[in-house]
């Protein structure tokens, strides 16, 4: 195999693939990416097994066609640190050599053959949404997943359609993130009932992609798979395995106490009111009466912190405390202006609400 390649390109390219490839695993082979030159373009592979990355690579010259597997780390290094324009790769037995203008780099490869199987995107699509759309569905929702859980469904996002509308939905069992994105066209009649749970290690690829918000995202339904396209890129990723929770059993429906509040301004209170809690005391409380509300946080080896807000609001009086870095994650994924908080009783869930498609479960805490 011998090609010439854009080194940015190229470097762009190896970004995304090693965000898929293993840090440590038993299989050495997983630690590398597999380059492939055809007659029609060249890609370049990365697989954990569990989710796999299959990029065309642009601004390339075949020369020679064949494959090589080549430690991850290593090319994306020596591509990156390069200062040429362009680069040449050649491999042959096993050995890859790669050359700039002033430098040259021998590798040493392991059998093409050897390299686990990564799935290409195939016939026609089952869901398409515009990749724009789709990343700040995934923006709103995958904070929300559990970051180790041994409730495995927690580990992942659950997708969910109903007519042209694709819900995602995610939870650590504290809270509870929901954003809903509108399809590009009808889904057929097999993706129109689809209930996956997506691993949250595929969702943040899938937020990686750098082409343009306008391009359209195909995804295709394959047994315990999803294989997702749009432009160069093909994302695979086996499906998580369990039930997700009966998330709208726990979506408050009744509660009457409602305010709309500016995002921005509450995203200060709630930092400033959290600087002085600690480990032991992280909890910040939201004490709501008529026309005024105060963010309060405490720890007695530290002290009191108090922030005071004026706002619109008529009901009952009502303290609940939340942990603030969870109000702190949604409230950055919010980009209205304003958003609307429900509130029921103390010791139950507060509701976040911003427009008709994005919702916000948080769990109260114990202030003691």
């Amino acid at each position: 195999m011998r090609v010439e390649f854009n080194r940015a390109a190229f470097s762009e390219a190896l970004g995304l693939l090693m965000s898929v490839v293993p840090s440590r695993t038993p299989k050495p082979i997983l630690r590398c990416v597999r380059v492939t030159a055809s007659e029609k373009d060249v890609r370049v592979f990365a697989t954990d097994l569990e989710v796999g990355i299959n990029i065309l690579v642009s601004e390339v010259q075949v020369k020679e066609l064949g494959d090589i597997v080549i430690p991850a780390d290593r090319l994306a290094a020596i591509v990156r640190e390069s200062t040429d324009e362009a680069l040449s790769l050649e491999a042959k037995e096993g050995t890859c050599e790669i050359r700039g203008v002033d430098s040259q780099f021998i590798i040493y490869g392991q059998e093409a053959g050897q390299y686990p199987a990564v799935p290409s995107f195939e016939g026609g699509a089952d869901i398409e949404v515009a990749l724009g759309t789709l990343q700040a569905g995934i923006a709103q929702c995958l904070f929300a997943t559990a970051k180790e859980s041994t409730r495995y469904a927690l580990n992942g996002v659950l997708w969910e359609v109903a007519g042209k509308k694709l819900s995602l939905v995610a939870t650590d069992g504290r809270r509870l993130a929901r954003s809903r994105v509108s399809l590009a066209s009808a889904p057929d009649k097999k993706a129109a009932a689809a209930k996956i749970i997506v691993p949250a290690k595929a969702m943040s690829l899938l937020d990686k992609i750098g082409a343009s918000e306008k391009d359209v995202v195909a995804i295709k339904l394959i047994d315990n798979q999803v294989v997702v396209n749009c432009a160069n890129v093909v994302i695979s990723s086996n499906l998580v395995e369990g039930n997700f929770p009966k998330y709208e059993d726990i979506i408050p429906t009744d509660y009457d106490k409602k305010l709309t509040l500016p995002t921005e301004a509450v995203l200060s209170a709630v930092r400033r009111s959290a600087l002085l809690t600690t480990e032991e005391s992280r909890g910040i409380k939201l004490s709501v009466q008529k026309g005024a509300m105060v963010f309060s946080g405490r720890a007695p080896e530290t002290g009191d912190a108090r922030v005071e807000m004026s706002v619109d609001y008529r009901g009952e009086p009502i303290e609940i405390g939340f942990n603030p870095q969870f109000l702190i994650e949604v409230l950055r994924v919010i980009k209205a202006a304003e958003f609307d908080l429900e509130l029921g009783q103390e010791d139950r869930p507060g509701l976040i609400k911003s427009g008709a498609n994005f919702l916000y479960v948080l769990m109260p805490i114990n202030l003691g």
